[in-house]
């Protein structure tokens, strides 16, 4: 899929902050570890823009921590998420990553919602009602065309901006 020309010049923010005073803790395998925002957040901050391959939404500020809650007693995860113009074509693709990823790498019987931030999308009651379908969501992943996009996506090795150093 082509998304040249949408956005050529996009904004690239500073992706330090929200992150764990003790990453350590996250990788202890005997201590459980809460379902919470900044635990959703890490989860999709490094997927790529399907239109600038070389940048993660948090690094575009598609995705920001205060974009997400989670009820972690009620197992419910919503995320919004602002596309970089108001005419990106790739939002619903944006939002399948989003939702394919969270799937993914989540507890069973989390209900998640994907949905473009208020007012942010020229077509956002459109995009939005798509993410929300589960039956489109199964049909745009059976598609493979759409599931190479995501895979790409969602693959390693996309932290894009001021990410600590490593220790």
């Amino acid at each position: 899929m082509d998304f040249s020309g949408l956005n050529n010049n996009p904004e690239v923010f500073d992706t330090s902050a929200n992150r764990r005073e003790d990453p350590a803790i996250e990788n202890d395998d005997s201590v459980r570890d809460p379902v919470d925002t900044l635990e959703v957040f890490d989860l999709i901050r490094d997927i790529k823009d399907p239109e600038h391959e070389d940048l993660s939404l948090e690094a575009l500020n598609v995705l920001q921590l205060g974009n997400v809650t989670v009820d972690e007693a009620k197992k419910t995860v919503h995320v919004m998420f602002v596309p970089t113009v108001p005419h990106c074509s790739a939002s619903t693709l944006i939002g399948l990553s989003i939702r394919v990823k969270l799937m993914r790498s989540l507890p069973a019987g989390f209900k998640i919602d994907v949905a473009i931030y208020p007012g942010a999308h020229l077509q956002e009651e459109q995009v939005n009602k798509q993410l929300a379908d589960k039956e489109r969501v199964a049909a745009a992943l059976e598609n493979a065309s759409l599931t190479d996009v995501v895979h790409k996506s969602l693959s390693a090795g996309n932290r894009t901006g001021n990410a600590p150093a490593a220790v």
